[in-house]
This record gives structure tokens, sequence and C-alpha cells, in this order.
């Protein structure tokens, strides 16, 4: 399973047949994607996001829930968090994925803020995900997108922003949880390293990355994950996937290659330099060894 950063374009592998994007400030802002075949993976979000999904069927699982995704249906999804993703399609219909990706810095959020001057109630606890269906003032500004998308690149910064900020004032309608999740700019609560690191042992993220999503700053779960295991974070990791390759090479007959991006590695030979020293065989040498075909 693929992971990607999602900083500055999110799209489906070479599946996308048609990416079109207005950038702001080098990043990506508005982005319309279309998609013809089945996709997967994970995807680890550094702005707040919104999906806004114009035809078929998406289907998202952040922890243990899964949310499936219809056309006509935008979901907000907080940034800092790990989500995975998965095209659907009708029993009896191709996969036909037609989606809008608008991702909103905190800059934007708090410009937005001083200018609405909305009184905001938030909930007690943020939620990671929130669905809700596109109503009728938020279907009239998506169409309003069609001209800028002709030709994004000949689009202005400054007007980009603007349907931005557009964008927010058509989510005070019937999108009121919507906008109050993306509003609320308090820090994540810290959850469970334990269950962090372990839930994500196999994807390709930094420490760095991992600490954002246990909710801690480096150095801080640099300090809490040796409390707990005893060792630092990149030895524990390295181990772990190694033995997961070891079980791999023993129970499977996938490639070598293959279990190498498999275990979160990406480097076949720096993959099978440490396997070597850990178990005394580089990753072939240990299939032939135990007889493995």
């Amino acid at each position: 399973m693929q992971t990607v950063k999602m900083n500055t374009s999110w799209k489906l592998k070479s599946s996308v047949t048609n990416n079109k994007a207005l950038m702001l400030n080098g990043s990506s802002a508005i982005q319309s994607c279309t998609c013809n075949e089945y996709q997967h993976g994970s995807i680890f979000l550094e702005e707040n996001t919104l999906l806004l999904l114009k035809e078929g069927i998406f289907k998202i699982r952040y922890g243990n829930t899964e949310y499936r995704i219809y056309k006509n249906q935008i979901v907000f999804l907080k940034k800092d968090i790990l989500i995975y993703y998965e095209t659907e399609s009708h029993a009896d219909h191709p996969i036909n994925i037609e989606y809008l990706i608008f991702s909103l810095k905190d800059e934007l959020v708090k410009e937005f803020t001083k200018l609405s001057e909305l009184s905001m109630v938030y909930e007690r606890e943020s939620t990671a995900v929130t669905v809700n269906t596109v109503d009728a003032r938020l279907s009239k500004y998506v169409d309003s997108l069609e001209f800028y998308l002709i030709e994004p690149e000949r689009m202005e910064a400054s007007l980009i922003k603007i349907k931005l900020l557009e964008l927010l004032f058509c989510l005070t309608g019937n999108n009121q949880k919507i906008l109050g999740q993306l509003l609320d700019l308090r820090d994540h609560f810290r959850s469970n390293i334990t269950t962090t690191v372990e839930e994500n042992i196999l994807n390709s993220l930094s420490l760095n990355q991992l600490a954002v999503l246990s909710g801690r700053s480096l150095s801080s779960f640099r300090r809490d994950f040796l409390a707990i295991y005893n060792m630092p974070p990149s030895q524990w990791i390295r181990q772990k996937r190694l033995e997961k390759a070891q079980e791999l090479l023993l129970n499977t007959t996938m490639k070598v290659t293959d279990v190498c991006y498999t275990i979160g590695f990406e480097n076949i030979a720096h993959f099978s330099r440490l396997f070597k020293s850990r178990f005394r065989y580089s990753p072939s040498e240990f299939r032939m060894n135990t007889h493995v075909a």
C-alpha cells in the first residue's frame, strides 16, 4: 500500500486521467480529478482538507471507522491524520470517480474568521472526519469553478484565494458542522503512542509524521517512545519491519522487491543490507536456505 504526503497534490496514482490544480503560494489549493480504475492507498494529510465527490463512490477509513462517500457529498478531513482510501463502483458499472479537493491552510481559515465575524460554538472533542450532503448553494459554487479550471495556470493567486474564502462562506448554510470543525484550530488530543506506531508500522512515514499523528513534538515522541519500549523508535521500527520481512519470505512467494516495499522500505539495497545484518543472510539467501520456492 502506497503512502503519500499530502502537501502539494492529491491524486490516485497513474489512473488519474484529468488532474487540474489551482495553485496558491506554491501549493495546490483546489484540484479537480477524475479516475477510472480501482485504486487504494493511504495519505498523510498536512492541511485541513475538503473532498467533494461529483461522481462515483469513494471509501475512506480513519482508525477503525470506514466512511463511504457518495455523489454530491462533501467530507471534511482534519489535518495531521493518516487516512486510507479506496475507489468503488456499482455492481454493473465501471469505476468513474470525479472529485474536487480543497486544501485549507490555517492562515486562510483565520482570515475567514475575521471577515465573517461568525460566533461558533465548538464541540468538546474535535472530529477528524465529517461527512455531509452538498446543498444548492455549494453546488452552484462548484459550477462556478469550471471556468477557473479551464486554464488553471493563468489564474491569479489573489483570485484563487477569494474562491477559497467563498467556499467557506458557502459552508455557513447547511454545513455548519463541517465549518465548525474547520474553524476549530485547537491542538489535537495526544493519542496513544503505542496505537499510533503499531498501526502504522508498515507505512513509510517519517518519525516526525508519527510524532504529529500522536499529537507530540518530535522530542516528546522520542522520549515517550523510549519510556514505553526501552528502545529508540527508529531502531524498534526497523526491527519490527525486518521481522515482518522474515515472515513474508518464509510464508509467501512474494518477490524480494515486493517484500521490501510492502514493509515500508524504499531502497532494495538498503533493505537487503539491514536484513543480512539482522539474520546473517541476504533476503534471497534466506529464502533459499529455508527451501521456500
